[in-house]
């Protein structure tokens, strides 16, 4: 079913099989513990199966979900309201130790983007260290609470005769809510592909716009390097996807005008 951060697989019986990356453990562990957690405190989730897991098979953690009915990304909405519930949940003593690491594994990634041009790979490689800098000493804005981390429309889906569903828990953790904000934020910003309309709703709904805040330039530069070094790993293995990762390079560094910036997303 998929080939990125984690293999995806579809088993017998409704099954879904989430194979992580060795020295993932803690990572497999924490997903399975969240997924059960939300669904037992009033956030629907992926519902791992009632067995022991994960399961280590040749170094990697494996685990084991239970397949959603048919689904579509929610809406602008949805996400807020869904993310607005999840922020208010108090902090379980199982994720208090767990932080946001907005910029896991990003230097390992542009490394290793070796089709990248030595220029391009130097300014990648610059950016990250500013936006590390920055980071240390980031604006004050909410408190800290348990955070999607990865919440965009492809993760908060409207399932059939289940409704709102949170997906992909590897990233939840404890950390800023406006890291949340930003990834809606960035789709009226960064890549237009939403309406004002539909982003104020989506402010509405949540009760604060998170483009107001002193910090979301910060916030969404870490992103946008974000999803553009996961563009660029990708593309050293799938040559196909370097024309739109060398995009979002090039958009980055001020060669395509400015935002919003129109990228094709990656499967």
């Amino acid at each position: 079913m998929r080939d990125g951060e984690n293999q995806v697989f579809r088993l017998p019986g409704k099954i879904i099989v989430r194979i992580n990356k060795p020295g993932q453990d803690q990572v497999a562990h924490r997903e399975v513990f969240l997924g059960r957690w939300l669904n037992d405190n009033g956030v629907q989730a992926i519902e791992p199966l009632a067995v022991s897991q994960p399961v280590i098979a040749a170094d990697h953690p494996v685990t084991f979900w239970h397949e959603l009915p048919p689904r579509r990304p929610g809406t602008p909405q949805q996400v807020a309201q869904a993310l607005k519930r999840l922020h208010a949940l108090p902090v379980p003593d199982e994720l208090a130790r767990h932080s946001l690491a907005p910029f896991v594994r990003l230097y390992e990634r542009i490394t290793g983007a070796l089709w990248l041009r030595d220029t391009d790979r130097d300014w990648l490689l610059d950016q990250l260290t500013s936006l590390r800098d920055q980071w240390a000493d980031r604006p004050a804005g909410m408190a800290d609470a348990v955070i999607h981390g990865d919440a965009w429309a492809g993760n908060v889906v409207d399932v059939e005769g289940q409704g709102v569903t949170l997906m992909d828990l590897e990233r939840c953790t404890v950390g800023p809510p406006e890291w949340d904000l930003t990834s809606t934020a960035c789709r009226l910003t960064s890549y237009g592909t939403l309406s004002a309309a539909l982003y104020s709703e989506y402010c509405e709904a949540y009760g604060l716009d998170v483009t107001n805040w002193s910090g979301f330039d910060l916030f969404r530069d870490t992103r946008e390097l974000r999803v553009t070094c996961f563009a660029a790993y990708l593309a050293q293995g799938r040559t196909e996807l370097r024309e739109n990762a060398q995009l979002r390079v090039d958009s980055l560094r001020g060669r395509n005008g400015p935002r919003p910036w129109h990228w094709e997303p990656i499967d």
